[in-house]
């Protein structure tokens, strides 16, 4: 099927039609009749959501769409040329009128953990939702919205804009991303409003991303119900996201066996009125319970898979982590140059609390907050839906056994994150270095020596890979081709690394070779070298959108009016796996090829 027309792309709006508004403008008609002025920030209570229309926006120019993310969604090629495309994704149209009704743009309430803190309620400062679609060829539901598209009742203190530096860096990167298999909230376009001019460290032009997602909520979400004491609002989020997001709760993972469970010892007293075997709960792991292992399992996944391609997103506060374990909201991110497991992308990020090895702790570290918000609701076992339980809560009684099982539960979800983590890690690991099956010691004698390798010696990460992607196993068949063809992995201006030189490096990476070597002959006849090349290149990436490149797009589209360029990275971005592009080979060469000395390891604010 080749798409639909805007027109034709089927609009709803289930997360509003299921979920309580803004008191203070309970229907669109008492939202779009308030002066524009009026929405701006205040603290809302008793919500998820608040109808605002975007702020409309002067002359805007449409810079880039993704081809990819139009076939996704399900718009037809071409579509994007529309003047009602154009206005859409501006900010200047949505779908609802007084007369005929519709779907009413709304921005969502919730809280967040920042930097280990509470910092009360956040919410969409930025960013407007505009309508729920369902791809007509996929079936797959997405949520559009619009970032930087004026205050909201959650914009705090700053302008509901967003700048054209880092609306180009989410444009680009939401796309790559996806191109690699990572989950990742997506980009359809971006677009330029000459005439609003924001202040972050300077004076800078304003964009507008239109990006899309199966969902836009976070942990977050829950955060926000939890600190208010909200319980009746936490189980109908829940729910929704059961019902709504995720296929139903036949979807999620089937409960535990008791054996797999792994019960604790009986109570030897347990509270009046409890039963002993209550106590030890080997079948209360509810239909809540499971919808939070899912979660979990979910962003076990997609730590997995930042690990493994050596991406940061630089500030993984709980606001800034999806309930559907996609990437999102991006704004300090960075792809690792030279492998340094400390590296932050974030300048702010003094303690190194979203470096590169912190990600997965620091992940679940977000999941033990959400588990917090599910504790009463995973905790309750098979007495979640008794009618004194729902209307009242917890008893005294009841609390000890409450409690007890849902510390079980969440001490449970953690192994089980882990272990979805490291089986996914390893997995990812395993194909891009060209490996059919995972053995126990590829972790310590592959991937570990590896690491320390790159560390050892400040090798770019992701080049190791794709330049080995190209050995042949005759380039590694003695110890004199190895340690010749060693050089292929280092950087333009020799070997790095304290202590090292070209000798001690060209012995310590043919080591690993001989190892990697004798491991791809376990797995591949030495007749099917070819096709374990091919294996490995469709895997790992010849091009990333790295910070010195973006630097270079924003500079060039901001400060000399080059628009080609964006789309000429963006089409680098969606098909990374290519040897060449057609675009422009001299610009491809110099993006594919070793990252200058003074840019490797940049650093950004969280500004945007």
């Amino acid at each position: 099927m080749a798409g639909v027309s805007l027109d034709e792309l089927p609009k709803s709006s289930v997360f509003t039609s299921k979920l309580p508004p803004d008191p203070q403008f309970p229907m669109p008609e008492s939202s779009h009749n308030a002066p524009r002025q009026h929405l701006g920030p205040r603290l809302v209570k008793g919500a998820m959501y608040t109808f605002v229309r975007p702020e409309p926006a002067e002359e805007p120019e449409l810079l880039g769409v993704s081809p990819k993310a139009m076939e996704d969604i399900g718009l037809r090629k071409g579509e994007e040329h529309t003047p009602e495309f154009k206005s859409l994704v501006a900010g200047n149209k949505f779908f609802w009128s007084e007369e005929s009704g519709g779907v009413y743009p709304w921005a969502q309430c919730y809280g967040g953990w920042q930097f280990g803190s509470w910092a009360g309620q956040l919410g969409d400062g930025r960013a407007i939702s505009l309508f729920e679609t369902v791809n007509p060829r996929t079936n797959t539901r997405f949520e559009l919205q619009l970032k930087g598209a004026g205050r909201t009742p959650y914009s705090r203190f700053a302008d509901g804009k967003a700048v054209l530096r880092s609306s180009i860096r989410e444009y680009i990167v939401s796309e790559a991303l996806n191109a690699l298999g990572v989950p990742t909230t997506r980009a359809l376009s971006l677009s330029l409003l000459p005439k609003s001019k924001v202040i972050r460290e300077r004076l800078e032009p304003g964009a507008v991303v239109a990006r899309f997602a199966e969902t836009w909520l976070r942990i977050g979400s829950f955060d926000i119900l939890r600190a208010r004491g909200d319980r009746n609002l936490i189980r109908k989020l829940a729910t929704f996201i059961a019902e709504d997001v995720f296929p139903g709760w036949e979807s999620l993972p089937a409960a535990l066996s008791s054996d797999e469970k792994n019960p604790p010892a009986a109570v030897d007293n347990p509270p009046r009125g409890v039963a002993r075997d209550e106590i030890q709960g080997p079948q209360e792991e509810n239909r809540f319970a499971r919808l939070y292992r899912e979660i979990a399992r979910r962003n076990a996944k997609t730590v997995a898979a930042w690990q493994a391609y050596g991406f940061m997103n630089g500030v993984l506060n709980t606001d800034n982590t999806s309930i559907y374990g996609l990437s999102i909201d991006y704004g300090p991110f960075a792809f690792m140059d030279n492998f340094d497991p400390n590296y932050t992308p974030n300048h702010d990020d003094d303690l190194l609390r979203y470096s590169y090895k912190n990600q997965p702790s620091i992940i679940w570290w977000n999941l033990i907050r959400l588990g917090e918000s599910f504790g009463e609701l995973i905790g309750a076992g098979s007495k979640v839906d008794d009618e004194s339980f729902v209307k009242d809560g917890v008893t005294e009684e009841f609390a000890p056994t409450l409690t007890k099982r849902a510390e079980d539960i969440i001490g449970r979800t953690g192994d089980e994150f882990r272990t979805v983590f490291l089986n996914e890690y390893k997995r990812l690991m395993g194909r891009r270095l060209g490996l059919k099956i995972n053995k126990e010691s590829d972790f310590q004698v592959l991937y570990s020596e590896l690491l320390d390798t790159m560390e050892a010696l400040e090798l770019d990460f992701n080049h190791f890979f794709r330049r080995l992607s190209g050995l042949a196993l005759t380039d590694v068949d003695t110890e004199e081709k190895r340690k010749a063809i060693a050089q292929v992995f280092f950087h333009d201006e020799g070997v790095g690394g304290i202590g090292n030189t070209e000798d001690s490096s060209r012995d310590r990476i043919s080591k690993w070779l001989d190892s990697w070597r004798q491991r791809i002959l376990e797995d591949w006849a030495p007749d099917q070298d070819k096709e374990r090349q091919e294996a490995m290149k469709v895997v790992n990436p010849k091009f990333l959108p790295r910070g010195w490149i973006l630097d270079e797009v924003i500079e060039r589209v901001e400060r000399k009016g080059d628009r080609q360029i964006l789309d000429r990275v963006m089409q680098m971005s969606l098909n990374p796996f290519n040897d060449e592009w057609g675009l422009n080979k001299e610009e491809e060469d110099r993006f594919c090829k070793d990252v200058p000395r003074f840019k490797r390891a940049m650093m950004c604010s969280c500004s945007s």
